[in-house]
């Protein structure tokens, strides 16, 4: 059975950071194409950023230069370093994991950022 599990959100001031894990068990992140997106009640789910197995990465304008993503294979799991968050970075947070026609889902984490 595929598990997402993230974990790391939380409360923080604008200007803190937060480091999110996509830990995964099931299937092996290494070979997958893995997201971070992120979700505001009404609205759409949006991607926040992408790793693929060769590392190449890809971010949403907004995050640029404040946000990183990256793999460690020995521990099966995804992180988003976020820094300089400002209020409107402020929703849930989930990871998704994609391989041909496997498309995996964790239950989301949620991330305030508050003054």
């Amino acid at each position: 059975q595929v598990q997402l599990e993230e974990s790391g959100g939380g409360l923080v001031q604008p200007g803190g950071s937060l480091r999110l894990s996509c830990a995964a068990s099931g299937i092996y992140l290494s070979v997958h194409n893995t997201s971070w997106y992120r979700q505001v009640p009404g609205q759409q789910r949006e991607l926040v950023a992408n790793i693929i197995p060769t590392r190449r990465t890809t971010y949403a304008e907004s995050v640029k230069g404040r946000f990183t993503i990256s793999r460690d294979n020995a521990k099966n799991t995804v992180y988003l370093q976020m820094n300089s968050l400002k209020p409107e970075d402020t929703a849930v947070y989930y990871c998704n994991a994609q391989r041909g026609r496997g498309n995996y889902w964790g239950q989301g984490t949620q991330v305030t950022v508050f003054a």
